[in-house]
């Protein structure tokens, strides 16, 4: 089931956050492929927002690859591209090493005390 979430106060557009919330669904398999998506006008008539805004969702996620609309039938979680997948989850990787960097900066971290901070979780959890 679709849980979307629109934060008025973040700043990131609204179809930009109801692309960001539907992919994660998707890469999390909460949405599976071929479920189906709510309707353009229903989806936006539940979020109180603008169709024009969730249709520009919808195609942006379908440029992407991740949903496809039938005429007449509506939109749907496309089959996983693995590949597709594999790269926005080394986007997410990236962004947060980045927020890693920033951190340890301000901590005076060095790469080795990251690396050991890692190695160290690893081995608690086996």
């Amino acid at each position: 089931m679709l849980q979307l979430i629109i934060d008025n106060k973040s700043g990131a557009p609204i179809y930009d956050q109801l692309c960001t919330q539907i992919k994660d669904q998707i890469i999390r398999g909460v949405l599976n492929e071929n479920d189906p998506l709510p309707s353009i006008r229903g989806l936006a008539k539940d979020l109180r927002i603008s169709v024009v805004t969730t249709k520009r969702a919808y195609e942006e996620l379908e440029r992407q690859g991740f949903i496809y609309t039938l005429p007449a039938k509506g939109s749907f979680v496309a089959p996983k591209n693995t590949e597709l997948l594999r790269e926005e989850n080394l986007k997410k990787i990236e962004e947060h090493i980045g927020e890693i960097r920033k951190l340890a900066v301000s901590c005076g971290l060095s790469t080795r005390d990251i690396i050991d901070m890692i190695t160290l979780d690893e081995e608690l959890e086996e």
